[in-house]
């Protein structure tokens, strides 16, 4: 083993931006991805979005493209699974029984669907949504049409599915544990700006309620009963309940873990020598000076950047203000900022929810913490992230009358240069 040699376990968004990271930097040891998965590293966003209703072709999910390992010199194993890790002989063990020696390791093992143990879940026709292949599945299944599908879970991605089964002129039912759908994000007011939107689309919601049971018939679902007693027909059972941080290999070697495995601002992990970066990464943000989580696709892409950094000694910090995206039915949305600092503050609104043309900003002590612009002009009233971001970064008191004051331009709330 030479000492510079990078393996990468994971074969996620923030495991490719790592390795293309390394190489950008310089970096001219040996570097060897491992991934579970048979596709070359691609990205998630689509899934659920754009490749889900055939706007967007297989070409475009990716992360670069196939022919670059080969052409930078990085090692791809795909469909093998790193089974152990031993941090003190600094190797990792594959499920085929070899072993690969690492001077620098990289955990980006993501995280896997969170499963209900139901009656029926074996049935065909029922599935969780996590992969390329889940997105192929289900995009073969929802196109023509006439499908009776029910969906169990009302948060981003339970929302965005039920979207793209609506919009393939399918019956959607979504059922969900809370009494609005996605509150715990982003609150009642705005929870109900999106089920309005949904239900003007043709979406049901049985809410508050949760899944007892799924029928079938012949082998495959027929309907799924509710924990009221409701039985909902059902061609199509898609269960998104969100996703368990994959930490079996950091746990079994005796790293720190607390919803997720625990690193510091650079992404390095208690061991010497380890990092982790996206899904499964618990990071110090130096903004909040506490732990945050993120499962959104900015987070891997920026933690990879940070974690390649890192392990070559640069001084990189995962400072970025956290950002994610949807897009349901007409709706265009984008989201920076942190949303536990927004738990529990009511959103200041510029424009209006009934034109479906807004921006929501949470505060907290008059400073911006979180904002989200929904189908924003962009011509006329450009920068609106930009500009969200700048307000959370200067931490600067600003009125809620003048965030609401939509005669003034958005360059105005930002503070004088010092």
């Amino acid at each position: 083993m030479a000492v510079q040699d990078i393996v990468i376990a994971g074969g996620g968004l923030a495991g490719a931006t790592a390795a293309k990271t390394l190489r950008a930097e310089g970096f001219t040891g040996r570097v060897t991805v491992v991934g579970a998965e048979h596709h070359h590293p691609y990205l998630r966003p689509p899934l659920s979005k754009e490749y889900l209703l055939g706007k967007a072709a297989e070409d475009a999910v990716p992360v670069v493209p196939e022919g670059w390992y080969a052409e930078n010199d990085v090692g791809l194993l795909l469909g093998v699974r790193v089974t152990a890790l031993r941090p003190k002989e600094r190797t990792v063990e594959l499920a085929d029984g070899s072993t690969l020696a690492y001077g620098s390791l990289l955990l980006a093992t993501g995280a896997t669907p969170r499963h209900l143990p139901l009656p029926g879940s074996d049935l065909a026709g029922v599935s969780t949504f996590r992969t390329l292949d889940d997105s192929r599945r289900l995009r073969s299944r929802l196109a023509d049409g006439g499908k009776k599908v029910v969906m169990v879970g009302s948060g981003w991605i339970g929302m965005e599915l039920a979207a793209a089964a609506a919009a393939y002129g399918n019956s959607v039912t979504l059922l969900g544990l809370e009494d609005i759908p996605l509150a715990g994000a982003i609150g009642p007011e705005l929870g109900l700006f999106f089920r309005g939107l949904h239900e003007a689309n043709g979406v049901s919601f049985r809410l508050p309620a949760s899944a007892k049971e799924i029928t079938g018939k012949d082998g495959a679902a027929s309907g799924l009963i509710t924990d009221t007693g409701e039985l909902l027909p059902a061609d199509i059972v898609i269960i998104a309940v969100g996703v368990v941080p994959d930490t079996a290999l950091a746990g079994a070697a005796g790293l720190a873990l607390d919803n997720g495995i625990l690193t510091d601002s650079s992404l390095r992990t208690s061991e010497p020598g380890i990092y982790a970066a996206g899904d499964v990464a618990n990071a110090l943000h130096p903004f909040t000076g506490r732990h945050h989580r993120s499962e959104h696709w900015s987070n891997a892409l920026n933690g990879g950047k940070v974690a390649a950094k890192a392990m070559l000694g640069q001084d990189a910090m995962l400072s970025t203000i956290p950002y994610f995206y949807t897009d349901q039915f007409d709706v265009s949305m984008e989201y920076s900022g942190f949303p536990t600092l927004a738990a529990g503050t009511e959103p200041v609104i510029r424009g209006s929810l009934e034109a479906k043309e807004f921006i929501a900003f949470w505060q907290r002590d008059s400073r911006v913490v979180a904002g989200m612009s929904v189908n924003w002009p962009r011509k006329t009233q450009p920068g609106a992230q930009k500009t969200i971001k700048a307000l959370i970064s200067a931490r600067t008191p600003v009125p809620a009358e003048r965030l609401a004051d939509h005669s003034a331009g958005l360059d105005q709330l930002l503070p004088e240069p010092a």
